[in-house]
């Protein structure tokens, strides 16, 4: 299994929450951070699938942007959804972070 299988997953797990809280909330901001995150996700999967260059760093800066955004609403709110959200960013920056590493 390649980097593009986690990254296109975490791609539409992560569009798909979005789209879940919008439907569920009517939250726009949900359904834009999830597409967005989810896109850079894919476009990622896309890019490393194809031996293009930056597909990893796009992946990485997916996570960070993810992590960033739900690990300390996490924290703060012990929600199911940010947890979740904070479990999916976790392994995206270990799996991306260490593929970026090795690749130095």
């Amino acid at each position: 299994m390649g980097l593009e299988v986690p990254s296109f997953i975490l791609g539409a797990l992560t569009a798909t929450g979005g789209a879940i809280g919008f439907a569920r909330t009517g939250s726009i901001p949900s359904v834009a951070a999830g597409s967005l995150v989810g896109l850079l996700y894919a476009l990622g999967g896309y890019r490393i699938q194809n031996g293009e260059t930056y597909g990893v760093e796009l992946s990485l800066l997916a996570s960070v942007v993810l992590g960033g955004s739900s690990i300390p609403r996490a924290i703060r709110s012990q929600k199911p959804v940010p947890v979740l959200l904070s479990v999916l960013a976790t392994y995206g920056l270990w799996t991306f972070g260490n593929a970026f590493r090795s690749s130095l």
